[in-house]
């Protein structure tokens, strides 16, 4: 695997752990539908979130979520809509961004964006 991909799959990982520890529960992790993909999606009290999740091993070329532009943000929405048909029975729904920095023998760093809307 490509060390890119590598760090995604970490950041997943540690984004799950971080999502669990909060009192989120996961309903699924790279949830499909045609060329879309959610990241995490999970609930909280009432809450539907589908959360995107990005990962760096620095800030040298800028900031995770500095990634996440509208077009991104555009697929999420356009999975998030399929998510829906599929599960009608979420009312609230909200979109996050989790930014970790996670850089080699250095715990990893967080930065969650709340119900965003680019």
């Amino acid at each position: 695997m490509a060390t890119h991909n590598q760090l995604g799959q970490d950041g997943e990982d540690i984004a799950t752990a971080y999502f669990v520890q909060r009192s989120y529960t996961i309903l699924f992790r790279n949830w499909r539908h045609s060329h879309y993909e959610i990241d995490i999606i999970a609930v909280k009290k009432d809450k539907l979130h589908f959360i995107e999740v990005k990962t760096r091993s620095s800030s040298q070329f800028g900031y995770p979520e500095e990634s996440v532009t509208k077009r991104k943000f555009k697929f999420l929405q356009q999975a998030a809509d399929a998510f829906l048909y599929q599960y009608p029975q979420y009312r609230w729904i909200q979109y996050d961004i989790l930014a970790i920095i996670h850089s080699k023998n250095k715990t990893p760093e967080f930065f969650l964006l709340e119900d965003v809307f680019l």
